[in-house]
């Protein structure tokens, strides 16, 4: 038997059936939480973001407009940590200064250091949409939702930025 949708699944939430937030949790914390982890680098700043975001999407649940699930969770999440920087009154992006290279990886214990010093090196957007699109396997269309733009724009923009993380992997 197939497994309903997110989007149903969250057409569902919105209309009263909170039990059903429970699956969604568990289909996409950990997406969530990498996502965070790999923009901020702590681990539990990351955690009370991902606990945060679920919260969320439960208050806000009159607001899905039965668009992509994984779009909208996303935007709550970046904006999420966007408001978390912005509270601490931090200017710039802090995202921008973190090491990469420290981090150990949740999901996987593989050495990615190298990987890491090379994101690091890039500015918060690109890190962003290359996080997003390559780790998260969030497409073009549904990254344009989260970003704000169009689909040809965000795959321009995520080429460029692959195109730098490549010279900057390279000159490591």
């Amino acid at each position: 038997m197939k497994e309903p949708s997110d989007e149903t699944l969250m057409s569902k939430v919105a209309k009263g059936n909170l039990e059903l937030l429970k699956v969604l949790f568990e289909r996409h914390h950990k997406y969530v939480f990498n996502f965070l982890y790999k923009m901020c680098g702590d681990k539990m700043l990351s955690e009370d973001i991902t606990q945060e975001v679920f919260y969320k999407l439960m208050k806000y649940r009159n607001s899905y407009n039965n668009g992509k699930f994984v779009s909208w969770m996303f935007t709550i999440a970046r904006n999420s940590l966007h408001t978390h920087f912005r509270r601490l009154d931090i200017k710039n992006t802090p995202i921008d200064s973190i090491d990469f290279g420290s981090i150990v990886e949740h999901e996987e214990r593989r050495d990615y250091s190298d990987l890491h010093i090379a994101l690091n090196k890039l500015s918060a957007s690109d890190r962003e949409l290359l996080v997003l699109n390559r780790l998260q396997e969030i497409k073009y269309a549904e990254l344009a939702e989260i970003v704000g733009g169009t689909p040809g724009a965000v795959k321009t923009k995520v080429h460029r930025a692959l195109n730098k993380l490549k010279s900057v992997y390279i000159q490591n």
